[in-house]
């Protein structure tokens, strides 16, 4: 069976928000994760799917780098590109449709079982003449996707590449770099925060030892935005994501997961007072005092934690967990500094 369309004219509608999201993206400058999660997303919209994901092609896997829908559950999961229908579209760099994942021997119908999906469109993401990765748009019903659906994909392909190409017009590994990465801070971003997550707690898994999850918020953003400036807030950002590195292990991960919110991997911890002791150490760190173009800023942060296996086994338990102890925490010093 032939999965492939001939060119479409799309209604000028169509047409008219996809440019509304290239001017979006402008906005994002050169941070090709950001401009990967909102052409996820409006893909989705736009293809009128339930979910949609961009998977980048990684030696022999296809990682989740973005995710939106019924999708956002899988941020970070890795499937063998060999066997798969995302594979098959970065090796042949050819639009491909899946009309019913039950019957199409093409699929990796685990992967399509752990998303919940039965038809998907999936196009690549070519970064110069090569295929380094897939969007793809996914629904839970049979034969959801049609020629409409491979050309809105196809335009919206498009803009990644135009953003990959302005990010890193040579090196395929800047690239990849530019993709996990965040802009402001140069630390690892949520796809990438997840995606070691999910390998962390297999490998843990295994080997019966203990996974430290932080998440950190800062304190008193706004504040300093509205005070000083934005420029202040951002070098803020900066220096509170760089004092989180510089006090964990390289085996851990720091990672921003956007605006003022980090999240910090422990890959071996021992009981709930070392990770006590290491949460409080963390704090003091990070409010130690910071000038910025002569301003003293008042840096401070609130820390959550979860331990696995003792609080959860699954990535959503656990960092529901860690933000819930940290909402607390920050709850608790607002409550304390008005008293």
């Amino acid at each position: 069976m032939d999965h492939t369309f001939p060119p479409l004219q799309l209604d000028p509608a169509i047409l008219l928000e996809i440019i509304q999201v290239q001017t979006e993206i402008a906005r994002c400058g050169l941070d090709l994760g950001q401009v990967i999660n909102l052409v996820c997303q409006h893909s989705q919209q736009l293809a009128r799917g339930c979910g949609a994901v961009v998977e980048i092609a990684e030696g022999s896997f296809m990682v989740y780098r973005a995710a939106s829908g019924t999708a956002a559950g899988q941020l970070g999961m890795r499937i063998p590109l060999e066997g798969s229908l995302s594979g098959l579209c970065v090796t042949s760099n050819q639009s491909l449709v899946c009309h019913d994942a039950l019957t199409d021997a093409r699929v990796d119908k685990r992967a399509c079982q752990a998303v919940g999906l039965r038809s998907m469109v999936v196009v690549p993401l070519s970064h110069g003449s090569q295929a380094v990765g897939v969007l793809k748009v996914i629904a839970t019903e049979p034969g959801r996707f049609d020629a409409r659906a491979i050309a809105i994909l196809q335009l919206m392909s498009g803009v990644i590449a135009a953003a990959m190409y302005h990010a890193s017009k040579y090196d395929i590994d800047q690239l990849y770099h530019q993709a996990t990465h965040d802009a402001m801070t140069n630390l690892p971003n949520r796809a990438h925060y997840f995606d070691r997550l999910r390998s962390t707690l297999a490998l843990a898994e295994r080997q019966r030892h203990k996974v430290g999850i932080l998440g950190v918020d800062m304190d008193g953003l706004k504040f300093i935005n509205d005070t000083y400036g934005h420029r202040a807030g951002d070098a803020a950002i900066r220096e509170i994501g760089q004092r989180l590195r510089q006090e964990v292990r390289q085996a851990d991960l720091v990672a921003r997961i956007g605006g003022d919110e980090f999240m910090v991997l422990l890959t071996d911890i021992g009981d709930q007072q070392q990770i006590e002791a290491k949460v409080e150490h963390l704090v003091q760190q990070a409010c130690r005092s910071y000038h910025f173009e002569g301003n003293a800023l008042p840096l401070s942060v609130s820390i959550g934690s979860a331990i696995y296996p003792d609080d959860g086994h699954h990535i959503e338990t656990l960092t529901e967990l860690a933000d819930q102890a940290m909402y607390q925490r920050k709850k608790s010093r607002s409550k304390v500094a008005q008293d």
